[in-house]
C-alpha cells in the first residue's frame, strides 16, 4: 500500500502531464530522421491516445529518440517520458520505461555533450523508476527494476562517474 501512495504522490509532484512542451522549439531540434516537429505530436498520442496509438506512437518515439542513438530531442523528450511513466492513465508505461533504458543505453560520439545530457536526464530519474519498481502492475514493475539496474550500472566514455 505505501508504494501506491508513493506513486500516487510522485505523480502529484511531476504535476500536470506534459506541462510546459509547447515552451520547447521542437522545430529546432532533431531526432534519427531529421526534424523533431512531430515530438510533441507523439508524447500526446503516447498520454490520451488508446493503447494501439499510444504503441504506435511510442514506437515511433524509439525510432527517433533512442533506439538509434541519442538527439538533442532525446534530451528534450526524457523529461515528457518520465512524466508518461509514472502517470497511471497512460496505456503504455512499461514501454515509455523501456524507452528510457534504450535512450541510457545508446551513444552519439560525434555528440558527446548531447549524449551526456540525454543519460543525465534519465539518470536523474533513478527515484522515480524506483518507486515505479514497486507500483501495482507487473509490467511496469519489471521494466522499471530493469531500468534501476541500468542506472545503477551505467557506464560510459560521455558520463563521467559521478
Amino acid at each position: 500500500m505505501a508504494a501506491a501512495g508513493q506513486a500516487e504522490s510522485l505523480e502529484c509532484v511531476v504535476g500536470t502531464i506534459l506541462k510546459g512542451m509547447s515552451r520547447i522549439r521542437w522545430r529546432e531540434l532533431t531526432h534519427a530522421y531529421g526534424s523533431a516537429a512531430e515530438v510533441p505530436d507523439r508524447l500526446s498520442r503516447v498520454a490520451w491516445g488508446d493503447a494501439r496509438a499510444s504503441a504506435s506512437a511510442l514506437s515511433d518515439l524509439g525510432l527517433w529518440l533512442g533506439e538509434l542513438a541519442v538527439f538533442d530531442a532525446t534530451v528534450e523528450a526524457v523529461p515528457f517520458l518520465w512524466d508518461l511513466a509514472v502517470t497511471d492513465s497512460v496505456t503504455s508505461r512499461s514501454g515509455v520505461i523501456e524507452l528510457l533504458q534504450a535512450i541510457l543505453e545508446h551513444a552519439n560520439p560525434p555528440q558527446s555533450e548531447v549524449q551526456r545530457a540525454a543519460h543525465r536526464a534519465v539518470l536523474d530519474g533513478r527515484s522515480m523508476a524506483e518507486v515505479l519498481a514497486h507500483a501495482g502492475d507487473s509490467a511496469v514493475q519489471g521494466a522499471a527494476r530493469e531500468l534501476v539496474t541500468a542506472i545503477d550500472g551505467h557506464v560510459c566514455e560521455s558520463c563521467p562517474p559521478a
